[in-house]
């Protein structure tokens, strides 16, 4: 058979040989690109280092990383009460490589109480899982001369004004737990915002601030070291791992506190639109997580609790906490500085 023949008939039959291999190696990228996670996550944390939001981040990405076969890192934007973070994810491709660990700060107070937030807290985020839930504990500085929730108030009353309450910033919950606080109990306090609760904790133990209404999980460590005096716990009962230190609604009954209670969550956000599968991994890994022993303890030393189930079951907890708190904000009508 002629060269020039031969030549004429391999080349169609080369060309659809490498067609085969190009279309068999295209489905295997696709499919590898398919397995998720296969490659690093970022988990945003909307506040500073060594606050609540950051301790119990740092302790989930190093458990996510475990599960899931992939680094999980932290990267931490704090500011504008956690919305600078909160919007980083809002405008994340929905690939389920970019994470919020949100609170009630940033999913239930801001909505209610800011009207210029860069992003819809419903429709810009996909809820993956709720995380744990904490009550808010009340302490001041020790260089304060009071050593109990009513001698702080009638000091309060007499000093009007002078003292300073340090929060995350404006529009969290710290910030509306202490407007609250002042508004029921009758007296008159300076806001002063912070980035993040971890960044007031040095003023509020040398004395430049005096007030911080924060979570167990941040502020206990720091009562149990004895570096600030807890006045009281906002839960239905007093925590046995403060036994000695009152409910503010049992501290402040004569006060009009008779029922004051509060706590704040944590749980995890992706960017809208996010895959189903991609969603369903995740809850599925950050339920098994939460119901490990050890995770739970580690959250009991700090006063929380877990908080599993569905994406739908924690849309909803959000939902529900951001009604209670438009509530709050109009009965005692708190705005912003």
């Amino acid at each position: 058979m002629p060269l020039k023949l031969i030549l004429c008939r391999l080349i169609p039959l080369t060309a659809l040989v490498f067609s085969l291999i190009l279309s068999v190696t295209n489905v295997v990228a696709q499919s590898k690109d398919l397995t998720y996670p296969n490659r690093q996550i970022t988990l945003i944390i909307p506040f500073p280092p060594a606050g609540a939001t950051d301790s119990l981040g740092r302790m989930l990405s190093q458990k996510l990383s475990q599960r899931l076969g992939q680094s999980v890192i932290v990267d931490n934007h704090p500011g504008a009460g956690g919305s600078i973070g909160s919007n980083i994810v809002a405008r994340a491709a929905p690939d389920g490589y970019t994470l919020l660990l949100s609170t009630g700060s940033t999913h239930s107070v801001a909505p209610s109480f800011t009207k210029k937030l860069p992003y819809d807290t419903q429709a810009d985020f996909t809820p993956i899982g709720g995380v744990a839930v904490a009550p808010g504990l009340l302490t001041i500085t020790k260089t304060l001369p009071v050593k109990n929730l009513q001698e702080f108030i009638e000091y309060a009353r007499a000093h009007p004004n002078e003292i300073n309450y340090a929060t995350s910033g404006n529009g969290t919950v710290m910030h509306l737990n202490a407007e609250a606080l002042k508004a029921t109990a009758r007296f008159n306090m300076t806001h002063i915002p912070y980035k993040g609760s971890a960044l007031a904790t040095p003023d509020l133990i040398s004395g430049k601030v005096h007030l911080l209404f924060d979570t167990t999980i941040a502020s206990l460590p720091l009562v149990a070291e004895g570096k600030l005096m807890a006045l009281g716990v906002a839960a239905p009962k007093r925590s046995p791992l403060l036994p000695n230190v009152p409910t503010i609604a049992e501290a402040g009954k004569n006060y009009g506190l008779g029922q004051f209670e509060t706590s704040n969550w944590f749980g995890v956000y992706g960017p809208k639109n996010l895959p189903l599968e991609i969603v369903t991994k995740l809850n599925t890994t950050l339920n098994a997580i939460l119901l490990e022993k050890d995770t739970k303890e580690r959250l009991a030393l700090l006063g929380a609790e877990p908080i599993p189930g569905t994406p739908e079951k924690f849309a909803t907890m959000v939902a529900l906490d951001r009604v209670r708190w438009t509530k709050i904000i109009q009965q005692n009508q708190i705005s912003l500085d």
